[in-house]
């Protein structure tokens, strides 16, 4: 649905997405960026969530619904968080605001982003895609409260292997539940020893 103008406001709009329930928002700059699939994550929803949390909770994983949550609110403030650096610059953030930013990068540009030449990339299971967001968001899990202590530098929180090493856990295709712990396990290691 493209109505004239992108104007989603007009009725006839308004009441198909009452009917459907769900909207994908296509941004064009996204698509300039080359991030495919170009659909906003922050002006596209669903109403049907409620109604996967229990199918999600049973077959996948009973946290998935809340990291799918934290995901998104990451997103939401790093959206934010971004207008502030464009008006004042990246100093004026806290430690706690640049883990925002850099988590909701990894969830941008290593979770959501496909690559449109590999066929490998074109689907991946429900299962594998819950290991790797989990694993993202282990980073700012592990990362809140060792940001806040005096003297921590950020850089260093950038600098850690294991965000390298999470390109090599998403191409590993016959990843198990164990492979993705034992990668949580290792971001958790080397999170808490930033701290002096």
């Amino acid at each position: 649905m493209s109505p004239p103008g992108g104007d989603l406001s007009e009725p006839v709009s308004q009441a198909t997405l009452r009917v459907t329930k769900t909207f994908w928002s296509l941004d064009s700059g996204l698509a300039y960026k080359k991030h495919f699939p170009s659909i906003n994550w922050l002006t596209s929803y669903s109403l049907y969530v409620e109604n996967f949390t229990d199918f999600w909770k049973n077959e996948i994983a009973p946290d998935f619904a809340e990291n799918r949550a934290t995901a998104l609110t990451l997103l939401e403030q790093e959206s934010k968080l971004l207008e502030i650096v464009r008006l004042v610059g990246m100093e004026s953030l806290s430690a706690s605001d640049r883990l925002v930013l850099e988590v909701a990068r990894m969830i941008r540009e290593d979770f959501l982003f496909q690559d449109a030449f590999s066929p490998e990339d074109a689907y991946t299971p429900l299962k594998n895609q819950y290991g790797l967001l989990k694993s993202i968001v282990t980073f700012y899990e592990a990362g809140k409260d060792v940001v806040t202590t005096p003297d921590f530098d950020f850089s260093e929180f950038a600098a850690l292997p294991a965000i390298a090493a999470y390109q090599e856990l998403k191409n590993n295709r016959k990843a198990t539940p164990e492979v993705y712990e034992a990668y949580q396990s290792r971001v958790r290691e080397e999170i808490n020893a930033l701290v002096k």
